[in-house]
């Protein structure tokens, strides 16, 4: 399964690009740059995305974008393609609310520790996808 990983704190999105190849078999590409998300998901390259909601310092078309913004262009133009938000920020009564906002199909939080339901989260999410 390819796997796009958006995530601004490089050690981060390397150790959990390591966890998804190790663990479930998959391959990941790693980015922060709306066009290279765009682009890959316009090639059809990718299963899933998972997507940090605070991206600090990136812009979309001449302004700042976090992931929430990102995932709801993504969806707009990709309904069927999952996307996973993963944070550390969000508050428990928050994620409802980021869902929706985002049209994301799950969310999970950041530290990752649990890397069983990570896994299943995952592989049920792209079961979902055609």
């Amino acid at each position: 399964m390819n796997i796009l990983l958006v995530e601004d704190d490089h050690l981060l999105a390397r150790g959990t690009a390591r966890l998804l190849q190790r663990l479930g078999g998959h391959h990941v590409y790693i980015t922060m740059e709306p066009e290279v998300i765009f682009h890959h998901c316009a090639a059809g390259e990718v299963d899933l995305v998972i997507m940090d909601i605070n991206l600090s310092g990136v812009y979309w078309q001449g302004q700042a974008v976090d992931g929430v913004d990102i995932s709801r262009q993504l969806k707009e133009r990709y309904h069927h393609l999952p996307i996973l938000l993963v944070t550390a920020y969000a508050l428990r009564t928050e994620q409802q609310s980021l869902l929706l906002n985002s049209q994301a199909d799950g969310y999970f939080a950041k530290p990752i520790t649990d890397y069983k339901s990570f896994l299943t989260t995952i592989a049920q999410l792209c079961q979902r996808s055609p």
